[in-house]
């Protein structure tokens, strides 16, 4: 395990210190965990659940199972037999175990990344290539191809032609891929769409994962909720060796997750608090001198001035605003910083006060 890379976010603590002395204290825009209550219906369902005693399934419940696939046919167009659906205590373990599930010896994810893409290839060790084409791969042997959109950290999003393209690219070589849509139902000004989406996979889902969150949804980060569709054989093999290692979701969560699920008013009200904060945070942005690229999806505004990236994490720590790097996701990032939209509305128009 010697390979694994330092844990770049032990690099941000001084600009940390530094936006903690702000006299109105620190608006951290630093990372993308969730501010906002959990919905009262998913902490009912939990409580509810507490007494169970016995261990729970690997494979999760069938209501759980049938509440994941009716959420992702009703808001999503795909369509998966419950029995295909596996949970994961949280989506971040399984990114970086899948590919030592699968014996990935290469594995591809973006340029632009989650670390955790990187760092799972390390623990198989396996060998990471960062690339946004697969033409530049050319006739190499490939395992595993990692694909998130929308993005994190550029909030980019894959459109139906270019994913197809990666799908039809993959399935010649008999390479899986694997789609992060964590951020799925947060588009804004494009509207992503699953790898299993008829028009990307032509109704066949063929040696493809979809992993999905509830973090970012429902906020239930601390529940460590999530789960991975898509190949019944692809998910049959990953359901046996979870079986054999013990990876066993809490049946209370299950229980959340079940309700979560099957719930979109919840969602519905989260989206309104994101887009309200967006609207008061990028043209602030903007304004102080700040370009935003991409970002027409998902949480976090991909910005620049220009500058390094580490100049900007400071000239904004010295206003009490912590951001981070984009060097952080890859080195095609060093010019530009993520701009999360997790704070509360009052920080977030504590920014917007202060970059004025």
């Amino acid at each position: 395990m010697n390979n694994l890379p330092d844990f770049p976010w032990d690099r941000l603590e001084p600009y940390k210190q530094r936006a903690l002395a702000h006299p109105d204290g620190i608006v951290d825009l630093s990372v993308g965990t969730p501010v906002d209550p959990v919905p009262q219906i998913v902490q009912d369902a939990l409580i509810a659940s507490a007494n169970s005693p016995g261990y729970p399934l690997t494979h999760g419940t069938k209501e759980l199972r049938e509440a994941a696939a009716g959420w992702l046919e009703r808001r999503h167009g795909v369509t998966v037999d419950q029995r295909d659906v596996l949970p994961v205590i949280g989506t971040k373990e399984f990114v970086a175990w899948l590919p030592s599930y699968l014996g990935a010896r290469k594995v591809v994810f973006p340029e632009l990344a989650y670390p955790t893409y990187d760092v799972g290839a390390r623990l198989a060790g396996a060998t990471g290539i960062a690339s946004d084409s697969t033409l530049a791969l050319g006739p190499e042997r490939v395992d595993l191809i990692w694909v998130n959109s929308p993005g994190n950290p550029t909030g980019r999003v894959l459109p139906a032609e270019h994913l197809r393209k990666v799908v039809d690219w993959a399935r010649e070589r008999g390479a899986v891929v694997a789609s992060d849509e964590c951020y799925i139902e947060l588009g804004w000004e494009e509207r992503p769409v699953s790898i299993l989406h008829p028009d990307v996979c032509g109704g066949s889902h063929e040696g493809l994962l979809a992993v999905h969150s509830l973090s970012k949804r429902s906020n239930l980060a601390g529940y460590r909720a999530g789960f991975v569709t898509g190949d019944p054989a692809l998910v049959k093999r990953l359901l046996e060796i979870r079986k054999h290692a013990g990876m066993l979701m809490p049946k209370p969560v299950q229980a959340a997750m079940t309700v979560a699920f099957g719930d979109d008013e919840h969602a519905d009200r989260q989206r309104e608090r994101y887009a309200a904060r967006r609207e008061l945070l990028r043209p602030a942005l903007e304004k102080a001198g700040w370009t935003i690229d991409h970002s027409t999806a998902g949480l976090y505004f991909w910005a620049t001035n220009g500058q390094s990236a580490w100049d900007q994490v400071g000239k904004l720590s010295e206003i009490g605003i912590l951001v981070a790097p984009g060097e952080f996701y890859g080195s095609a990032g060093e010019r530009h910083i993520r701009v999360a939209l997790t704070a509360t509305d009052e920080r977030i128009a504590a920014a917007v006060r202060r970059l004025q």
